[in-house]
């Protein structure tokens, strides 16, 4: 599959493409219904225990008012989500870790929170859950204000990155756990048990305690536990950071299958690209305690809005170019560029890897493309990534006076079968025209 993915914008400026983030602000978020007077009196009835939850608050009689008024709530709400200009500040710092967030997820979605390290990703979801108090703006849940819940009464389950499993537990007690701390019976809480675990793939180990399975396995069992108490909202936390390649994936998958399969509207936090774009509905790209894009997958690496999720999701190179706005000249070609880029007569284009082949280089070339030295071919299997240097004079000026690097991804079988380490680099065009078009960069031996 090829993209059409390049976008330009001045190389003093960053550029910003005409997508707009897809967040929940003021006037996007789901509308709640008038009252009626039923509903008005049950308010009257509930406003002694705002924070009831829709099973009853432990140790305390919630009236039948009160029941209706939620119940009501639930279904014009759902299991959606949203966080309204959500301004979160450690004690002792100046800094906003959230900063005039907003998130808006429909019920039943998936939506990954992706960003590198201190973004402000775990704080978002913590700030949801009610781990975290909130210094400005508000939380809502199924059109239910949760500002000021406290976390046992939110409705939602949460699975770590440690897994938090009591050692002294079978992984079946484990799963009841949460279902005993609600005062469910042993018989229909055992049921239920067994059923999430057969979910999860682990109905044979329900007797096993957690120090006997493997990450995996304990990981799957957090899971169970989460979706045993069936939350209205699922977090997971970087469940799979501590796990190894193979395993990851696997889980990955199945968490993403189980999520379909029961509906669960889902927050996921990670730093893994590849697993955002594996299992996310859409995916929020987070900077500096704001979301700088949400989209889905697909759209998000093909139309990136600004300069950071370009390079942020997925490879990028920087190439040298003149643009009019909807074209630029790259190494002697005209490329195409999404809507809203910048003009100028030197602006840097970005180009995804895939949207670049190698040949081998001759003697007698056109005057398309420039030469490069081949540095490195990463083997990935069934495709190959060769980084490349151009060492002209005028691209290291331009690249202020360093060597302008170039990464190529192609099919392994595409792969120029030289004795020399030199190429010629011909730019391919995803868009909708679906047209080569020639970028070649001759490599030197």
């Amino acid at each position: 599959m090829s993209f059409r993915s390049m976008f330009g914008h001045e190389a003093s400026h960053e550029a910003v493409a005409d997508v707009a983030p897809t967040v929940g602000t003021g006037s996007d978020v789901q509308s709640v219904a008038p009252a009626t007077s039923a509903q008005t009196a049950a308010e009257d009835a509930f406003k002694n225990d705002p924070t009831a939850t829709l099973e009853g608050v432990r140790g305390k009689d919630v009236t039948k008012a009160a029941k209706a008024l939620l119940k009501d709530t639930v279904k014009r709400g759902g299991g959606s989500i949203q966080m309204q200009n959500v301004i979160k500040i450690y004690p002792g710092s100046t800094v906003h870790a959230l900063d005039d967030f907003n998130l808006d997820i429909k019920p039943g979605e998936m939506v990954v929170l992706l960003g590198g390290s201190g973004c402000g990703k775990s704080t978002a979801l913590r700030s949801l859950a009610g781990l975290e108090d909130i210094q400005g703006g508000r939380i809502m849940v199924g059109g239910q204000d949760v500002t000021g819940v406290p976390v046992n009464k939110r409705e939602m389950a949460m699975v770590f990155q440690a897994y938090s499993l009591f050692p002294h537990m079978t992984a079946l007690e484990n799963v009841e756990f949460g279902l005993e701390v609600r005062g469910m019976g042993k018989a229909e809480r055992r049921k239920i048990a067994m059923e999430q675990l057969e979910l999860v793939g682990l109905a044979d180990q329900a007797k096993k305690y957690t120090q006997q399975m493997s990450g995996g396995q304990q990981q799957r069992v957090a899971l169970a536990r989460a979706l045993a108490v069936k939350p209205r909202v699922l977090l997971l936390d970087e469940p799979l950071s501590a796990l190894d390649a193979k395993v990851r994936v696997q889980l990955r998958d199945q968490i993403r299958r189980i999520q379909l399969n029961t509906g669960t509207t889902t927050v996921f936090v990670t730093h893994d690209q590849e697993e955002a774009l594996a299992v996310a509905d859409r995916i929020g790209v987070m900077n500096k305690g704001k979301i700088e894009q949400i989209a889905a997958p697909q759209d998000l690496y093909q139309r990136p809005a600004t300069e950071y999720v370009a390079t942020f999701i997925g490879l990028t190179n920087r190439l040298p170019g003149a643009s009019n706005g909807d074209e630029a000249v790259v190494f002697g070609q005209r490329v195409p560029l999404l809507e809203g880029s910048a003009k100028g007569d030197s602006v840097a284009v970005l180009v995804r890897p895939e949207n670049l082949t190698l040949t081998a280089a001759a003697q007698h070339d056109s005057h398309v493309g420039e030469r490069a030295r081949v540095e490195v071919i990463h083997f990935l299997g069934s495709l190959v990534r060769v980084d490349t240097v151009i060492a002209s004079g005028e691209y290291q000026r331009w690249n202020k006076g360093e060597q302008l690097k170039v990464t190529v991804q192609l099919p392994a079988s595409e792969l120029p079968a030289s004795r020399g380490r030199s190429a010629r680099l011909l730019s391919l065009d995803g868009g909708i025209s679906r047209q080569r078009m020639i970028a070649k960069i001759h490599c030197r031996p």
